[in-house]
């Protein structure tokens, strides 16, 4: 293959971008998928105003995204069968000797040569994007750079928002090869969106730091650098010294200015988004951190600079920042929703009546209209989403873009049960935290889940979907990154779904204010807690003074006696499914069962003494 000329011959005035980098290897791996795709055209995404404007007017010129009444936003649509991850075809490329154990794989020799037979003259007919991208701040310790193939302008459009521009990183890395590698096509088209769904791939080579994906164009599948590189970014800090987590980061602000920063991992549908956006804080990400031990402490950085967040029952009155974002002019992509007569976006759960007919992923839509199989088909798509600029919120944090990232004072692991767990609660010490609260983050099912309710569903770190190793390997490196700390943060759980005898919820939306108040003056030594056999939780006077400064209401010392009694069997009985999960969990480290084991004596210890069901003030 004779790199230059296949270039040159094929990019023509965008060579000089490439020519630039004196990377051999982008190069080379540019010029493969030229002859393997063989686009019409190369366009090359050098970060700068006019790449991303170039991104904005083709996605609508070629009819990838449609402009809407409001400046600035434009909707897209996906195939009705292209609406989110598709874990089925999402797959690890599997070397000879490599043992992944439970995750879903397939041999490399037969996966690439499946998903190269789909790239085989994918792009002819079409223009092939070449973009370069940073996960994390330009020119930081803590970012990975990427090179990004693909022939959808939503898809770079999408990048340019989410994600910060890597081709200055790629110019300081010169003729090194550690960078991330993504590409992909969306196939034939048909009114726009991808014909073949039948042929959907989305495959991992964790040996060569590559994904591939084909004959789609759904975000989670096709942004290569969101959850796909997440996975590419847990094997590498695994075997290395710092993590990648599924976690948002936000501020908390304390006394006299002060300022407390938060890391909070939580499995869907149990207040991640809420918690990172929280009324009176600020964000500095919302999904994905990566984490450093930097002069003895652990600092994060957002690896993005957007959001692609769920809009189902975003509104003004429970969202009020993003709401606000998403009814304002300026850059937001929406895919999914409904859009109306008047061109104007309409989801599930927005303020105001739904429209009585307009355009949306199924085509014409009128209520009660049915899809094949006779399904209801509802205005918005339930995973419909949105696209913005973290900057544009009204609540982001100035440090959004500190190369050096931001100090993490606390991490918070969230989950969804009914009877078990308080509403917040500081672990003993970070293994204790690591192994009750992040290793046994446990997750209800709700009535809308293939009908079973509350079937509790284990999720380390709120990260099991995305682990490109033994999640046992995975547990020991998060345990060992914090030791080797020597300043560790607080490990907190919350749980706002606890319910009482009568089925309805302990605690109300924005009660997890307090909780992020408490814990915020827990992290600096002004309040003192009550220990339990699980943790530290707090004080009533102390939450009684949080609920009027914050609240403006009153908090009853009933409400704090249901919220945060210990509940002994239920919580007995978490501690043998946590025990039984990790006994069945390939290379679990011993801490994990030394520290269960203590959890387990110390709730028979006060069982035995307090009795099953233990309120606060007999602990004091």
């Amino acid at each position: 293959m004779d790199v230059e000329s296949t270039l040159k011959g094929k990019l023509g005035s965008q060579y000089t971008k490439l020519e630039k980098l004196k990377n051999p290897h982008v190069n080379e791996f540019i010029a493969k998928y030229i002859l393997h795709c063989q686009p019409d055209s190369v366009y090359v995404f050098d970060g700068s105003a006019e790449s991303v404007e170039y991104f904005r007017k083709k996605a609508v010129e070629k009819g990838e995204e449609k402009p809407l009444a409001m400046e600035g936003h434009t909707y897209h649509f996906e195939n009705y069968a292209d609406q989110g991850r598709d874990t089925k075809n999402t797959r690890y490329l599997l070397p000879e000797g490599w043992d992944l154990g439970k995750l879903n794989s397939i041999p490399k020799k037969e996966g690439v040569a499946e998903v190269m037979g789909f790239l085989k003259d994918s792009m002819k007919g079409r223009e092939m994007i070449v973009a370069f991208f940073s996960l994390g701040p330009e020119d930081s310790i803590f970012s990975r750079s990427c090179l990004q193939i693909t022939d959808s302008y939503y898809v770079a459009h999408s990048e340019t928002i989410l994600y910060r521009s890597g081709y200055q990183n790629f110019l300081k890395i010169a003729d090194k090869k550690d960078f991330f590698k993504f590409v992909h096509t969306a196939g034939e088209l048909e009114n726009y969106v991808s014909k073949n769904i039948d042929k959907r791939r989305i495959y991992i080579d964790l040996e060569e730091n590559t994904v591939y994906s084909t004959n789609t164009q759904y975000a989670g599948n096709t942004v290569g650098l969101k959850k796909l590189a997440l996975r590419l970014a847990i094997n590498q800090a695994c075997h290395s010294d710092w993590l990648a987590e599924h976690m948002f980061i936000m501020a908390s602000h304390g006394p006299g200015g002060r300022k407390t920063y938060l890391t909070g991992a939580f499995p869907s549908a149990c207040g991640k988004t809420s918690t990172s956006m929280v009324r009176g804080e600020t964000i500095v990400g919302d999904d994905i951190a990566y984490l450093r031990i930097i002069d003895g402490k652990i600092r994060a950085v957002n690896v993005e600079k957007g959001i692609f967040g769920i809009i189902a029952d975003v509104n003004s009155r429970d969202d009020p920042v993003i709401y606000e974002t998403l009814t304002s002019p300026g850059e937001v992509i929406f895919s999914n929703v409904l859009i109306d007569d008047t061109e104007t976006p309409y989801w599930m759960g927005k303020d105001g009546e739904c429209p009585k007919k307009g355009i949306n992923h199924s085509g014409q839509w009128t209520p009660g209209k049915k899809d094949k199989d006779g399904k209801e088909i509802t205005p918005s798509h339930k995973n419909a989403r949105y696209t913005v600029a973290i900057s544009d919120l009204k609540n982001v944090d100035p440090e959004l873009d500190n190369p050096e990232g931001v100090e993490v004072g606390g991490v918070i692991y969230g989950g969804r049960d009914s009877d078990t767990t308080v509403p917040v609660e500081q672990a003993f010490d970070w293994v204790h935290g690591i192994v009750t609260k992040g290793a046994a983050i446990e997750s209800e099912t709700t009535a809308a889940t293939i009908g079973q309710e509350g079937v509790r569903k284990i999720n380390p770190m709120s990260n099991i979907e995305f682990v490109a190793v033994a999640i046992g390997d995975y547990v020991k490196a998060n345990i060992d990154f914090g030791l080797n700390a020597e300043k560790q943060p607080m490990i907190f759980s919350v749980n706002y779904f606890l319910k009482g005898k009568d089925g309805k919820y302990l605690n109300g939306k924005e009660d997890k204010r307090v909780w992020v108040k408490w814990m915020e003056l827990k992290i600096h030594g002004d309040v003192k807690a009550i220990k339990t056999p699980t943790g530290y939780i707090p004080h009533y006077a102390d939450l009684k003074k949080l609920f009027t400064e914050v609240m403006k209401r009153d908090y009853s010392l009933e409400e704090y006696n249901q919220q945060f009694t210990i509940r002994i069997p239920e919580l007995l009985a978490k501690a043998g499914r946590i025990e039984k999960y990790y006994k069945e969990t390939k290379n679990t480290p011993e801490e994990v069962f030394t520290e269960l084991t203590k959890q387990k004596e110390r709730l028979l210890e006060y069982q035995k003494k307090h009795g099953d069901y233990i309120k606060p003030e007999q602990l004091v």
